[in-house]
Protein backbone atom coordinates (compact mmCIF):
# COMPACT_ATOMS: atom_id res chain seq x y z
CA UNK A 1 0.00 0.00 0.00
CA UNK A 2 1.39 3.58 -0.97
CA UNK A 3 0.32 6.56 1.22
CA UNK A 4 0.79 9.78 -0.20
CA UNK A 5 0.91 12.64 1.75
CA UNK A 6 1.40 16.43 0.78
CA UNK A 7 4.24 16.98 3.05
CA UNK A 8 5.14 17.78 6.53
CA UNK A 9 3.27 21.54 7.57
CA UNK A 10 3.79 23.54 10.58
CA UNK A 11 1.23 24.60 12.85
CA UNK A 12 1.49 28.03 12.12
CA UNK A 13 0.83 27.55 8.55
CA UNK A 14 -2.30 25.30 9.24
CA UNK A 15 -4.08 28.04 11.22
CA UNK A 16 -2.72 30.86 9.16
CA UNK A 17 -4.20 29.10 5.72
CA UNK A 18 -7.36 27.84 7.45
CA UNK A 19 -6.33 24.39 6.20
CA UNK A 20 -7.66 21.20 7.34
CA UNK A 21 -6.40 19.38 10.53
CA UNK A 22 -5.62 16.11 8.94
CA UNK A 23 -2.93 17.81 6.36
CA UNK A 24 -0.52 18.13 9.62
CA UNK A 25 -1.74 15.39 11.31
CA UNK A 26 -1.66 12.08 8.02
CA UNK A 27 2.15 12.10 7.13
CA UNK A 28 3.10 12.03 11.35
CA UNK A 29 0.17 8.97 11.20
CA UNK A 30 1.13 7.32 8.24
CA UNK A 31 4.46 7.12 9.60
CA UNK A 32 3.36 5.14 12.19
CA UNK A 33 2.63 1.96 9.75
CA UNK A 34 5.02 2.40 6.98
CA UNK A 35 7.46 0.06 6.04
CA UNK A 36 9.48 2.89 3.82
CA UNK A 37 9.13 6.71 3.19
CA UNK A 38 10.46 8.32 0.69
CA UNK A 39 11.22 12.12 0.90
CA UNK A 40 10.70 13.82 -2.09
CA UNK A 41 12.95 17.08 -2.92
CA UNK A 42 12.19 19.14 -5.86
CA UNK A 43 15.71 20.55 -6.89
CA UNK A 44 14.76 22.77 -9.36
CA UNK A 45 13.57 25.15 -6.10
CA UNK A 46 17.02 27.17 -4.86
CA UNK A 47 15.18 27.74 -1.77
CA UNK A 48 14.23 23.75 -0.99
CA UNK A 49 16.98 21.98 -2.72
CA UNK A 50 20.24 22.05 -0.46
CA UNK A 51 18.34 21.18 2.63
CA UNK A 52 15.73 19.40 4.01
CA UNK A 53 13.03 20.93 5.89
CA UNK A 54 13.64 20.54 9.72
CA UNK A 55 10.48 18.95 10.71
CA UNK A 56 10.81 16.81 7.49
CA UNK A 57 14.06 15.98 9.75
CA UNK A 58 12.19 16.00 12.89
CA UNK A 59 9.66 13.24 11.59
CA UNK A 60 12.53 11.08 10.33
CA UNK A 61 14.19 11.07 13.37
CA UNK A 62 10.97 10.49 15.54
CA UNK A 63 11.31 7.09 13.29
CA UNK A 64 14.08 6.36 12.47
CA UNK A 65 13.53 2.84 12.63
CA UNK A 66 11.43 3.04 9.12
CA UNK A 67 14.04 2.99 6.38
CA UNK A 68 14.07 6.24 4.26
CA UNK A 69 15.03 7.48 0.76
CA UNK A 70 15.87 10.36 -0.88
CA UNK A 71 14.70 11.11 -3.66
CA UNK A 72 15.76 14.31 -5.83
CA UNK A 73 12.98 15.34 -8.17
CA UNK A 74 13.44 17.93 -11.46
CA UNK A 75 16.88 16.70 -11.70
CA UNK A 76 17.31 16.72 -15.45
CA UNK A 77 15.89 20.45 -15.11
CA UNK A 78 19.34 21.08 -13.64
CA UNK A 79 21.07 19.35 -16.36
CA UNK A 80 19.19 21.38 -18.97
CA UNK A 81 20.23 24.30 -17.73
CA UNK A 82 22.11 26.33 -20.40
CA UNK A 83 25.98 28.25 -18.59
CA UNK A 84 24.94 31.87 -19.91
CA UNK A 85 26.44 35.05 -18.25
CA UNK A 86 24.92 36.44 -14.84
CA UNK A 87 22.42 38.83 -15.39
CA UNK A 88 23.43 40.44 -12.37
CA UNK A 89 26.94 41.33 -10.78
CA UNK A 90 28.19 38.94 -7.98
CA UNK A 91 27.47 41.78 -5.39
CA UNK A 92 23.76 42.73 -6.49
CA UNK A 93 21.03 41.47 -4.17
CA UNK A 94 18.31 42.30 -6.24
CA UNK A 95 16.86 44.96 -8.96
CA UNK A 96 14.01 45.96 -7.09
CA UNK A 97 14.34 49.39 -4.40
CA UNK A 98 13.75 49.54 -0.96
CA UNK A 99 10.27 51.14 -1.59
CA UNK A 100 9.77 47.99 -3.78
CA UNK A 101 10.66 45.68 -1.35
CA UNK A 102 8.20 47.29 1.17
CA UNK A 103 5.83 47.35 -0.82
CA UNK A 104 5.86 43.58 -1.76
CA UNK A 105 5.99 42.62 1.96
CA UNK A 106 2.95 44.35 2.72
CA UNK A 107 1.12 42.71 -0.51
CA UNK A 108 2.61 39.23 1.16
CA UNK A 109 1.15 39.95 4.34
CA UNK A 110 -2.10 41.23 2.67
CA UNK A 111 -2.44 37.98 0.73
CA UNK A 112 -1.55 35.71 3.43
CA UNK A 113 -4.26 37.00 5.71
CA UNK A 114 -7.44 38.70 3.98
CA UNK A 115 -10.09 36.50 2.26
CA UNK A 116 -10.90 35.44 -1.45
CA UNK A 117 -10.97 38.73 -3.48
CA UNK A 118 -9.81 41.25 -1.05
CA UNK A 119 -6.14 41.70 -1.35
CA UNK A 120 -6.38 42.02 -4.74
CA UNK A 121 -8.77 45.04 -4.64
CA UNK A 122 -5.75 46.42 -2.19
CA UNK A 123 -3.98 49.79 -3.63
CA UNK A 124 -0.44 50.51 -1.86
CA UNK A 125 -0.15 54.63 -1.68
CA UNK A 126 3.54 55.31 0.08
CA UNK A 127 3.07 58.80 2.08
CA UNK A 128 6.04 58.81 4.24
CA UNK A 129 9.86 57.06 3.78
CA UNK A 130 11.96 58.90 5.72
CA UNK A 131 14.92 58.57 8.55
CA UNK A 132 13.75 59.10 12.01
CA UNK A 133 15.96 61.10 14.64
CA UNK A 134 17.43 58.01 15.71
CA UNK A 135 18.21 56.97 12.50
CA UNK A 136 15.30 54.33 12.08
CA UNK A 137 13.14 54.15 8.65
CA UNK A 138 9.95 55.46 9.12
CA UNK A 139 7.40 54.21 6.70
CA UNK A 140 3.71 55.45 6.65
CA UNK A 141 1.57 53.63 3.82
CA UNK A 142 -2.12 54.10 2.73
CA UNK A 143 -3.79 50.98 1.77
CA UNK A 144 -6.91 51.75 -0.59
CA UNK A 145 -9.54 49.60 -0.38
CA UNK A 146 -12.69 49.99 -3.26
CA UNK A 147 -15.67 48.49 -0.32
CA UNK A 148 -16.20 50.28 3.46
CA UNK A 149 -17.02 45.88 3.88
CA UNK A 150 -13.16 45.89 3.04
CA UNK A 151 -12.09 48.95 5.39
CA UNK A 152 -13.37 46.49 8.06
CA UNK A 153 -12.14 43.73 7.34
CA UNK A 154 -8.94 44.66 6.75
CA UNK A 155 -8.38 46.73 10.31
CA UNK A 156 -9.82 43.83 11.68
CA UNK A 157 -11.67 43.25 14.94
CA UNK A 158 -9.99 46.26 17.23
CA UNK A 159 -7.67 46.96 14.61
CA UNK A 160 -5.55 43.72 15.63
CA UNK A 161 -5.92 42.48 12.28
CA UNK A 162 -3.96 45.98 10.48
CA UNK A 163 -1.69 46.05 13.52
CA UNK A 164 -0.71 42.52 13.20
CA UNK A 165 0.33 43.15 9.60
CA UNK A 166 2.13 45.76 10.24
CA UNK A 167 4.45 43.85 12.87
CA UNK A 168 5.15 41.49 10.53
CA UNK A 169 5.98 43.61 8.13
CA UNK A 170 8.14 45.91 10.24
CA UNK A 171 10.33 42.81 11.66
CA UNK A 172 10.73 41.56 8.09
CA UNK A 173 12.07 44.64 7.07
CA UNK A 174 14.27 45.07 9.96
CA UNK A 175 15.80 41.75 8.94
CA UNK A 176 15.96 42.63 5.14
CA UNK A 177 17.61 46.43 5.87
CA UNK A 178 19.78 45.95 8.82
CA UNK A 179 17.98 48.88 10.69
CA UNK A 180 14.79 49.64 13.34
CA UNK A 181 11.87 50.30 11.23
CA UNK A 182 8.93 52.05 12.17
CA UNK A 183 5.98 51.13 9.70
CA UNK A 184 2.39 52.33 10.12
CA UNK A 185 -0.64 50.98 7.94
CA UNK A 186 -3.84 53.50 7.04
CA UNK A 187 -6.68 51.63 6.04
CA UNK A 188 -8.34 53.95 3.51
CA UNK A 189 -12.07 53.74 1.40
CA UNK A 190 -10.62 54.51 -1.96
CA UNK A 191 -12.69 57.40 -3.76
Amino acid sequence: ILLDTPGIISPVKQKRHHLERSLLEDPWTSMESADLVVVLVDVSDKWTRSRLNPQVLQCLTKFSQVPSILVLNKQYLLTQAQPGPWEFHSGVLTSQTPEEICANKIREKLLEYLPEEVPYGVQQKTVIWEEGPSGELVIQQNLLVPKESHVRILIGQKGLLISQIAQEVGRDLMDIFHCDVLIRLSVKLLK
